[in-house]
């Protein structure tokens, strides 16, 4: 099935390029790029442009990491590749994996590596898996790599769940507190504000802000949610593009509260990714190619596709890093120690722990510091709304109590 893919390039002169390429795999995008004189440095598949409406349906990392787990406890078993796979299609209860796991099968029963039939299945098998399984078949490792990628896969969907909890809370407050504050601001004040304009009642500066606001929602609520509504597609055709997905990904890392947390979460998947790849067999400058196109951060990536860059001309990797002003001291500290020392892979492995035990940590504080801050906007808002409301409504009646006395 062809798909389309972006690629990130460079030339002869060293020009960065960009574009996208029709191809049935990664194998054939690489294979004509160089027939164009241009040199890889990442791939990705273009989500919705890859067979159907919205692209083949992706295996869950969940089906993915049983999948590799039973995997590697048939292959220390002594059973065949083939037959691995043929038993564990029939156990899945994912119907598109289980396609992809016959068709797999069939082309390693036919004499095909294990790593190539699964490259052909992006949605379902990640470039560091396919990658890692290649360096387990060429190293005699399969069930060592196996047992590797599961750990992988499980602590990656851990700090995936860790950073969903820690924005789930906000954005539903968040969410609430808008949607009460329109509700009144819509149903609500319009009718006070008709009782105020009969009685005739001389209205404070905050009740007339309220109802300044309430009237424009009203009035004009059609150009408002037209406007919301092309920020958002702006928003996200500026996502696409190179310059618009750096921006974006630099902003998330200087935001005043979450800013930390993104940045220790990408990080800590740099780290540990490079670390398998690297304890799996794969080549460095490999590892640092599939890194910088899995680690989900544009500002990271380019400065791991400069260090690419500068380790293949022979500079050392911790020099590169340093000079980026985004890699904190520490990892880069870790990363020259573990040139030095040899163990680098080790090193990076405890980086990834660290910023795993760090992003856990932060997510426990803006938990407990978010709470309150919500409340805070929460009775701003509508207590603000319903004050306004009221004022009015006190200052006649200690008029009318003024006029009876």
């Amino acid at each position: 099935m062809a798909r389309v893919y972006r690629y990130s390039a460079r030339d002869a002169s060293g020009k960065h390029i960009t574009g996208k390429m029709k191809a049935e795999n990664d194998g054939e995008v690489h294979s004509k790029l160089r027939s164009m004189g241009l040199q890889p440095l990442s791939l990705t598949v273009v989500k919705g442009e890859s067979g159907g409406l919205f692209g083949p349906p992706r295996v869950k990392p969940s089906e993915l990491m049983i999948f590799t787990r039973q995997f590697a406890t048939m292959i220390s078993a002594g059973i065949p590749v083939f037959e691995c796979l043929s038993i564990l299609q029939v156990q899945t209860g994912d119907r598109n994996f289980r396609k992809i796991l016959a068709n797999i099968t069939e082309k390693v029963r036919g004499g095909g590596d294990l790593s190539e039939a699964m490259k052909d299945f992006p949605n379902a098998f990640p470039r560091v898996y396919v990658n890692m399984i290649a360096a387990g078949e060429a190293s005699g490792q399969l069930e060592e790599i196996l047992l590797r990628l599961s750990d992988f896969i499980e602590r990656s969907e851990k700090l995936k769940r860790e950073i969903k909890s820690a924005m789930v809370y906000p954005v539903v407050s968040l969410t609430l507190v808008l949607g009460i504050t329109i509700v009144l601001l819509v149903f609500l004040v319009p009718k006070f504000k008709q009782m105020f304009l009969q009685l005739g009642v001389d209205l404070p500066l905050p009740t007339r802000i309220v109802l300044g606001i309430s009237g424009v929602l009203t009035s004009y609520w059609m150009y408002i949610l037209g406007f919301v509504i092309a920020l958002i597609v702006v928003f996200a055709l500026y996502k696409r593009t190179e310059n618009g997905a750096y921006n974006i990904d630099w902003l998330k890392m200087n935001l005043p509260v979450f800013g930390p947390l993104f940045s220790k979460v990408a990080l800590s998947r740099f780290a540990r990714t490079f670390a398998t790849l690297m304890r799996s067999g794969v080549p460095i400058l490999g590892a640092l190619d599939i890194v910088s196109g899995t680690v989900g951060n544009k500002v990271i990536e380019t400065v791991v596709m400069n260090a690419k860059q500068a380790v293949s001309e022979g500079e050392p990797l911790a020099k590169t890093l340093e000079g980026s002003n985004v890699f904190p001291h520490m990892l880069v500290r870790m990363v020259e120690i573990g040139e030095r020392s040899g163990a680098l892979e080790s090193l990076l492995l405890k980086v990834a722990d660290f910023y795993d035990e760090q992003v856990s940590a932060t997510v426990e504080g803006l938990t407990s510091l978010i709470e309150p801050v919500m409340l805070g906007i929460m009775g701003f808002l509508v207590g603000g709304i319903v004050l306004s409301i009221f004022l009015p409504i006190l200052k006649l009646q200690k008029t009318l109590i003024q006029q009876v006395g």
